[in-house]
């Protein structure tokens, strides 16, 4: 407003510069509020577009330079080619801007030879809290990112009225907290978001595609939609089965026996890893401690189940 004010009122026109340059204050609010909900991708992709836009009308505008038209007339379709092919650059970039690696956020530079993992970790490892026990063996290699849209979900989560809810979000925000004092460990938080959908594991996926990372999670559906779309996926419930004892029929083991299984007259137990041991015959036996013979071994997508029988 002083601005407009000093450059008019040398002319007579004061309040007509204070009011020029309040329309201006306005228009620049406004548009730093709009710029708000603007990504860093979403800006890189409409200045590419620009930037396309002008080479393309640049082009197309020298060859019509090459045809007899006045000068008039050419300076008017030079303005129209360039509207034009602005517009269209900035819709197709925008339309397109997860496809473009070469966006701020994602460029790494480093040489060809060398290449640096990227794993995601999403909602459920990070509550799941197995991963501070991983980090601290450091048996992942690379950086570990975890996304804005994860930490947002894990806040929300933490701030439910469910008092269950509450307390895993509380749990996951504290082994973040755990993780990011661990040395050793190269954690960072990614601040791409994606906002044409409200999924969580479709945003995961749709990063891990452009960072070329892998996913690191417990949550088998998750698993599965992306290896299916050719994601790697470290999933640590896999792990954790790889690593079990392997047992073979006919193997004796000391097993203390829990509760009913769910078939007549079976009992359940537990070994020290959480695998379930079937006691077949050993309702009756239910709260001792008892000597059984594998008979066989159920491998599941929920675990690994051994049947056995009671050492006579």
């Amino acid at each position: 407003m002083f601005i407009g004010y000093q450059s008019m009122v040398s002319g007579g026109n004061g309040l007509a510069g204070l009011a020029l340059g309040g329309a201006a204050a306005l228009v620049m609010i406004f548009t730093e509020m709009g710029m708000r909900k603007v990504s860093m991708s979403g800006l890189s992709s409409v200045v590419f577009g620009l930037i396309l836009g002008l080479i393309m009308a640049k082009l197309i505008g020298d060859a019509f330079s090459l045809a007899p038209v006045d000068a008039g007339a050419l300076s008017r379709i030079r303005v129209g080619l360039t509207l034009v092919f602005c517009y269209l650059g900035m819709v197709m970039a925008l339309r397109g801007k997860d496809e473009f690696n070469i966006i701020i956020p994602y460029v790494r530079l480093r040489r060809q030879d060398q290449s640096q993992d990227m794993v995601l970790l999403d909602t459920s490892v990070i509550i799941d809290g197995r991963i501070v026990d991983i980090c601290k063996t450091h048996f992942l290699g690379g950086k570990l990112v975890i996304p804005k849209f994860v930490l947002r979900e894990l806040q929300q989560i933490a701030d439910s009225t469910d008092p269950i809810k509450r307390q895993r979000g509380r749990r996951g925000l504290e082994i973040l907290n755990t993780i990011q004092n661990q040395p050793g460990i190269d954690i960072a938080i990614h601040e791409q978001d994606f906002t044409e959908t409200t999924e969580v594991d479709a945003k995961l996926v749709l990063l891990a595609k452009i960072l070329e990372a892998k996913i690191l999670t417990v949550d088998f559906n998750l698993n599965r939609v992306a290896s299916i779309q050719g994601i790697k996926v470290l999933n640590i419930n896999e792990l954790a089965n790889a690593l079990k004892p392997v047992v073979f029929p006919g193997e004796e083991m000391r097993i203390k026996l829990i509760k009913e299984g769910k078939e007549h007259n079976q009992a359940v137990g537990y070994l020290e890893d959480g695998t379930m041991v079937v006691v077949e015959d050993a309702r009756r036996l239910i709260g001792q401690d008892v000597k059984v013979s594998v008979t066989s071994v159920l491998q599941t997508q929920a675990g690994r189940m051994i049947f056995t029988k009671v050492e006579k």
